[in-house]
C-alpha cells in the first residue's frame, strides 16, 4: 500500500483568515437582543396556560432586515417558574411562548431572512421546579438526581425544604447545577444537541460565565464544534480577565462589560480619556493588550441594566454613543426597543427593562444606526481592524481601525461646538461610509456638533 500525505505550507496570516472564514459569521454580524417572555408580553408568573406569544417575533423581522440586523440572540425562553432564568425543562419552549413547533416556525422565517439564532445557555443553575430537584425534594436521600445540586440533607433553606442546597448568589429561587456530574453534562450537552436538531441554532449566550466550571466550558465547546464548526459561543463575563473564558478551547467571545460603563460614562461626564483609555488596554497596538484580535459582544444596554436612553444626560449623546459602539473593536448587540430610543429605569425593577410593544417604532435614530449597521458588516477595518486612538481630548475622539485592506478613522464630537481637528490622516481623501459622503483631509477636518463619522480613507 502506498500512503500519500499532502502537506500544506500556510503563513500565519493565512492561518488567521482561514479560521476566520471557517468560524466567524458572529465576527461580521450585527446582534438583536430580544427577552422573549417580555417581548411577547407574557405573565411574570408560569401560569401553565398555553399561548404562542413568541410568533410574534416573525412580526418583527421586517423590522430587524431594516436596522440591518443579521443575528439575534434570545434571552431565556425554555419552561420556566418566572423570569425564565430559573428553567424547569431545558428542552420545551416555555408554555407562556408556545410549543416547540411555534419556535421551530420562528427560527426557520429567521434563517430564511439571513438571521442567525443564539439562545440564553443558563447552565450554572436552573429553577426550583426543574424536573431533577423536585425529585430530590421528595425523595431527599434516595433520589437518583441528588448529586445533581450541591445539598446538605442536615441543613434547611429559606424555603425550608428540610434541607439546604446551593444557590446562585444567595438566591434559592435558582438552584446551583454540579457541572462537575457527569449526568448533569450530559443532560445540558445533549439539551444543545436537541436544540440544533430541532430549530437549527447557531450559538449560545452563556449565563453568568463567570461562575461555570471550566472544564465543563472546555466539553462544551468541544461538543458544539461537532455539531456545527462555526458555532458561536459568547459568555456573559464582568470582570477580571475574559481571557480565563474566551481562548481557542472555551469561548469565541465574551460581554464587554469593561467598555459599557465607559461607553455612557465618558459622554455623561464629557470625558473621552475613559473610553479611549479601556479600548487602548482591550485592543491598542501595544503587545501587552489584553483583547487584540478578539471580538468581544458590546453593548450600550441590555435587559439587566436602565435603557441608554435614561442614563444619558443629554439626548443628543444617543447616535454618538451608538456610532463610538459600532466604531470599536467588537460585535455591536442592539437591545429591542433601545433603537428608536425607549427608556427604562432599572431602579423601577427588571420587568420595567423588558417591556412589550406592540409594534416596533422607526426614528431618526433608527434610521442612523440602519445606517452604522450597513456600513459595520461591509467594512472589513471595522470588523477586524486593529485600534490606535489619533486624536483625543475631553470632548472628542478620533481612532484607527486598519487591517490588511483597509483603514476607517472613526470621529466623534460630544460638544455643542463645531471642533476642527488637525491631523496626519495619512491620506488626503476618505468616504463617509455612515453617510457615503466624501470628506477631504486638507486644512483640517471639521467637525460639527454633536457629529460622528466612520471615514474610508482612500488607498
Amino acid at each position: 500500500h502506498l500512503n500519500v500525505f499532502v502537506i500544506y505550507l500556510l503563513d500565519d496570516s493565512e492561518i488567521i483568515h482561514r479560521k476566520d472564514l471557517l468560524i466567524m459569521w458572529a465576527y461580521e454580524s450585527v446582534f438583536y437582543q430580544i427577552y422573549p417572555l417580555g417581548f411577547c408580553g407574557a405573565p411574570f408568573e408560569n401560569d401553565g396556560i398555553p399561548a404562542k406569544r413568541i410568533l410574534k417575533v416573525k412580526d418583527w423581522i421586517p423590522h430587524m432586515e431594516k436596522l440591518g440586523i443579521n443575528a439575534i440572540y434570545f434571552s431565556p425562553l425554555f419552561e420556566s417558574d418566572t423570569h425564565g432564568y430559573n428553567a424547569r425543562d431545558y428542552r420545551k419552549i416555555d408554555v407562556r411562548l408556545g410549543d416547540n413547533d411555534d419556535f421551530k416556525e420562528v427560527c426557520d422565517a429567521l434563517h430564511e431572512a439571513g438571521i442567525r439564532v443564539v439562545l440564553d445557555g443558563v447552565f450554572n443553575h436552573a429553577g426550583r421546579g426543574f424536573f431533577a430537584f423536585q425529585d430530590v425534594l421528595q425523595n431527599r436521600e434516595n433520589s437518583r438526581y441528588r448529586d445533581w445540586f450541591h445539598i446538605n440533607f442536615q441543613g434547611n433553606s429559606n424555603y425550608n425544604d428540610g434541607l439546604w442546597y446551593e444557590g446562585w448568589e444567595g438566591n434559592f429561587d435558582l438552584v446551583k447545577l454540579n457541572l462537575r456530574n457527569e449526568e448533569v453534562i450530559q443532560y445540558l450537552l445533549e439539551s444543545v444537541s436537541f436544540w440544533v436538531k430541532n430549530w437549527g441554532i447557531d450559538g449560545l449566550r452563556l449565563d453568568v460565565a463567570y461562575c461555570l466550571d471550566h472544564d465543563f466550558v472546555r466539553r462544551l465547546r468541544s461538543h458544539c464544534d461537532s455539531l456545527k464548526e462555526d458555532f458561536f459561543l459568547v459568555g456573559e463575563m464582568l470582570h477580571g480577565d475574559y481571557n480565563q473564558l474566551m481562548n481557542d478551547n472555551m469561548l469565541h467571545s465574551a460581554t464587554n462589560y469593561e467598555c459599557y460603563k465607559g461607553l455612557h460614562s465618558s459622554f455623561n461626564s464629557m470625558n473621552m480619556f475613559e473610553i479611549i483609555h479601556s479600548l487602548l488596554r482591550q485592543f491598542g497596538p501595544e503587545n501587552w493588550t489584553l483583547y487584540r484580535g478578539k471580538h468581544l459582544l458590546s453593548f450600550v444596554d441590555n435587559h439587566d441594566v436602565s435603557r441608554i436612553a435614561s442614563i444619558l444626560g443629554n439626548p443628543k449623546h444617543l447616535p454618538l454613543i451608538y456610532a463610538l459602539n459600532f466604531g470599536m473593536p467588537g460585535i455591536p448587540c442592539v437591545y429591542y426597543g433601545s433603537e428608536w430610543g425607549a427608556k427604562g429605569d432599572k431602579s423601577n425593577g427588571d420587568p420595567s427593562l423588558r417591556p412589550s410593544f406592540d409594534a416596533p417604532e422607526w426614528t431618526d435614530l433608527t434610521d442612523w444606526i440602519s445606517n452604522l449597521a450597513a456600513a459595520k458588516k461591509s467594512s472589513e477595518a471595522l470588523n477586524y481592524g486593529e485600534f490606535r486612538s489619533v486624536v483625543l481630548t475631553n470632548k472628542q475622539c478620533i481612532f484607527e481601525r486598519k487591517s490588511q485592506n483597509e483603514r476607517v478613522l472613526v470621529a466623534i464630537n460630544a460638544d455643542s461646538e463645531p471642533y476642527t481637528a488637525h491631523f496626519d490622516a495619512g491620506c488626503g481623501m476618505a468616504v463617509d461610509l455612515i453617510t457615503g459622503k466624501e470628506h477631504d483631509f486638507g486644512g483640517g477636518s471639521e467637525l460639527p456638533a454633536y457629529s460622528a463619522y466612520f471615514w474610508k480613507c482612500e488607498k
